[in-house]
């Protein structure tokens, strides 16, 4: 069986395990059925998810020239401390940056490779720790707007990694990887290194830890990235999926998102 169509990342589902699905225009395919199985993934060209165009991919599955533009690839995105919505000042376009900025924001500590601290909106609870492959992730405070979150966040990076080790995520088995640390004790330390302007939104007692748990058979010992522009050819025989992975029996890891926008064909 065959399906075609333009990669975005993978939808997934909160449950034990997690469960993870490929959505394209007229179909979708459900990942966790495949485990154990061989698929082939064939590359097929570009379709840019902002203006639609069949345009070399830059970043973020946007061509180069929305990628310059569009106001879902400001600066902010990556650093939600140079937001500024809530100062009525525009990066590239308001009422979206209002929309998207103006809203409710989580900091966090996730267990991925390592101990991480990151920000994601109220709305993407468990998402962005499941797109992460995150273990485990606990909130540390809810603010209202991201750059509330983005100064948290910049605060606390003294402290913590803010970002994953991806190799060392995929290999990480938590049933073999001895202890992991206590995020709940982790949130209870730090309530003083974060900013004055956020200490009110400090609340020690809501401790709401998150576990993730992956569709994985078997855990690679070597991870070798598959990229389509050079091998845009592969089979193999899907053994897991973490964060926004596909690890394959022979070491093969194939990052969903990364390729965001590529138009490929997938053959079961």
């Amino acid at each position: 069986m065959t399906y075609e169509g333009v990669l975005t990342k993978m939808q997934t589902e909160f449950s034990n395990p997690i469960q993870y699905y490929l959505v394209f225009e007229n179909s979708f395919l459900s990942l966790n059925q495949l485990l154990g199985k061989p698929m082939e993934i064939s590359f097929v060209g570009y379709q840019c998810l902002h203006c639609g165009k069949k345009k070399k991919i830059f970043r973020q599955g946007f061509c180069y020239d929305c990628f310059m533009s569009s106001a879902a690839a400001g600066d902010w995105i990556m650093k939600p401390e140079l937001s500024t919505a809530h100062l009525e000042i525009e990066d590239r376009d308001l009422e979206y940056e209002k929309r998207v900025q103006l809203q409710p924001h989580i900091v966090y500590l996730a267990l991925s490779s390592d101990v991480k601290v990151g920000v994601t909106r109220g709305t993407q609870v468990p998402t962005r720790w499941i797109d992460q492959g995150a273990i485990q992730a606990i909130p540390i405070v809810e603010v209202p707007n991201r750059y509330l979150a983005g100064i948290t966040e910049v605060a606390l990076k003294n402290h913590y990694a803010d970002k994953t080790n991806w190799q060392k995520m995929l290999k990480m088995n938590p049933e073999t990887s001895g202890p992991m640390v206590d995020l709940i004790k982790e949130k209870a330390s730090l309530k003083y290194l974060i900013p004055k302007e956020v200490q009110d939104y400090y609340d020690l007692n809501a401790n709401d830890l998150y576990e993730m748990h992956f569709p994985i058979l078997s855990y690679p010992s070597k991870v070798n990235s598959l990229n389509l522009d050079k091998s845009p050819n592969f089979s193999g025989k899907l053994s897991g999926i973490k964060g926004q992975y596909l690890l394959f029996e022979d070491g093969t890891v194939f990052n969903v998102r990364t390729f965001e926008g590529y138009v490929v064909r997938i053959t079961i």
